[in-house]
């Protein structure tokens, strides 16, 4: 499979280096955490995000995605390694290098399939309530770290729920150290060509060394121990592997869903334009690339990617940046990043999410009054049900509602617009003419399998209002080919007309369509096809 590089930008901004640094600071703490989820060493996680953010830089498209180890892919990494119960860790470091592994090559293979497309019937409204919640759950999960107290529950409600239940037992100090870093960053945040959250965490640092945190009941992210990682394939028996197999679709999806729904939005909110297939391949090959590399899986998480746009970035060299700046972190400054406090760290997660919180995007679909139940569903699924299962419940909900518009097409009556051979909508045009014994009819929708009974219905309905209609005009501008569904129901319904002795007329026939039913044996449509409603009109007054 040919996969080309997209370049954006040959200089290296000092935008995206600022940015590089923040994003940096971020995702080395987060690997921390997300490699104890996933129960691999940390090397897995630190692997996985260089990887992923060099490979996203080389072959990715957004401008601001950052690709590195999520909490949802660790999550799920995890239970697909423990339900295979391995007996060592070395046995569990396998198990996934090879999940990962066939996770990059499926995404590889959807990308070949030209699979992304799919994605397009994800809408905005469920992107908007996805963003949304997918903030606010990140947000929820930082809380406990901000105020020092650790918690049992995963889900935002039972989180809050524990943290009200506890809240005798917050840490004073890392409650008012977190205030102070957000109030310090929301000041920044009218420059926003500072990198207020490299400086945020810098000044964590040096507080951190020269204070005994501890003593003020302050937790900091601790001993950071790394070992290099080596080019190797797992070894494995056949049915491991085919076993990995069937669940490597879940961790798939939850990649695919996760990381369409960042991609998609930030490009959205800065009117990027991005190419599903590229993303997927980009993810297919930094996926591919991690498990060889013994790394955890990797998506666009949401977070680190609304930090790196928060931070200023402006081209994907920032994502570049941020990974070679983790490496020589890693190498040189291990010492230094076990000091950071955790409080400064969720607080830089949360001034990185704290726009998508803004409700704007939601509030304007109330106002249109289109759509805004979808987008509340999609909120409410995700809080509810965790990411992945909201985000497919959502879209579930956006393919049913695209399915139930096209199944459920509107059916208009055309008349002539002030004689300039136009036809129109009559209820919409009331000078509309309209011609004695011809009835024109246009489906609102492509005719397809699921809704063409439904059309057909709908004209007969229109008949019977019309008793002295001798030739109906069906026009087809919205089809631009028919399934054999689709052709088979004209066929029939011609020969109901013409048993009823109505005679039936295309118009607006593309070159598909006319191909297919010129073709057709004992066709009934041979004389009957037109490429505008006016010739259709023309032909029918003869007849008449």
């Amino acid at each position: 499979m040919k996969i080309k590089p997209i370049y954006t930008e040959k200089k290296l901004s000092l935008a995206d280096f600022m940015a590089g640094l923040s994003v940096a600071f971020i995702l080395l703490p987060e690997a921390v955490a997300y490699s104890a989820i996933a129960h691999l060493p940390i090397q897995s996680a630190i692997t996985g995000a260089i990887v992923g953010l060099i490979s996203y830089a080389w072959l990715g498209g957004s401008a601001f995605a950052i690709v590195a180890p999520t909490s949802s892919a660790a999550a799920l990494l995890a239970a697909v390694i423990l339900s295979m119960s391995p007996q060592t860790q070395h046995i569990a470091v396998n198990l996934g290098m090879a999940l990962v592994m066939l996770t990059g090559g499926g995404l590889l293979i959807f990308a070949k399939a030209g699979l992304g497309r799919l994605a397009a019937f994800v809408s905005r409204p469920v992107l908007h309530g996805f963003s949304f919640a997918l903030a606010l759950t990140i947000i929820i999960k930082q809380l406990p770290l901000l105020l020092g107290i650790t918690v049992q529950a995963k889900a935002p409600f039972p989180i809050i729920a524990e943290l009200i239940t506890h809240r005798h037992d917050f840490s004073l100090w890392s409650s008012i150290m977190a205030l102070v870093a957000l109030t310090f960053l929301t000041v920044l945040k009218r420059w926003p060509n500072v990198p207020s959250t490299f400086f945020m965490l810098v000044i964590g640092m040096l507080l951190s060394h020269y204070c005994n945190l501890s003593d003020l009941n302050v937790a900091v992210v601790g001993n950071v121990i790394l070992n290099a990682p080596a080019l190797s394939l797992p070894h494995l028996s056949l049915d491991e592997w085919i076993q990995l197999s069937e669940l490597a679709l879940g961790l798939l999806i939850i990649i695919v869903a996760e990381s369409w729904g960042s991609i998609r939005s930030l490009a959205l909110h800065h009117g990027e334009s991005v190419e599903p297939n590229q993303e997927l391949s980009a993810l297919g090959v930094a996926n591919l690339c991690s498990g060889l590399l013994q790394g955890m899986p990797v998506g666009a998480g949401f977070s680190a990617s609304a930090a790196n746009e928060a931070a200023g970035a402006q081209t994907k060299l920032a994502g570049a940046c941020a990974g070679v700046v983790l490496l020589l972190m890693t190498l040189f400054g291990k010492e230094w990043i076990s000091t950071l406090p955790q409080a400064l760290v969720a607080a830089a997660v949360i001034n990185a999410l704290s726009h998508a919180l803004n409700p704007h995007a939601l509030l304007k679909l109330w106002q249109l009054n289109r759509d805004q139940y979808i987008a509340l569903t999609a909120i409410i699924a995700v809080l509810v049900f965790g990411v992945l299962h909201g985000m497919l419940m959502a879209i579930c909900l956006s393919l049913v509602s695209a399915i139930r518009a096209f199944s459920l097409p509107l059916i208009s009556e055309l008349g002539e617009f002030d004689d300039t051979r136009d036809y129109v909508d009559v209820q919409n045009h009331a000078t509309a003419t309209i011609h004695p014994h011809i009835l024109i009819l246009r489906p609102e929708a492509p005719l397809f399998f699921a809704n063409i009974e439904s059309v057909l219905t709908q004209a007969f309905k229109r008949l019977d209002t019309r008793k002295d209609t001798q030739i109906l005009i069906l026009s087809l501008e919205e089809s631009a080919n028919l399934d054999s569904t689709a052709t088979q129901c004209l066929i029939e319904f011609s020969n109901q007309l013409s048993s009823q002795k109505i005679l039936l007329l295309l118009a607006r026939v593309k070159d598909p369509i006319d191909e297919l039913l010129s073709n057709l044996d004992k066709s009934p449509f041979k004389e009957t096809l037109f490429w505008s409603v006016n010739d259709a009109v023309i032909a029918a007054k003869k007849v008449s």
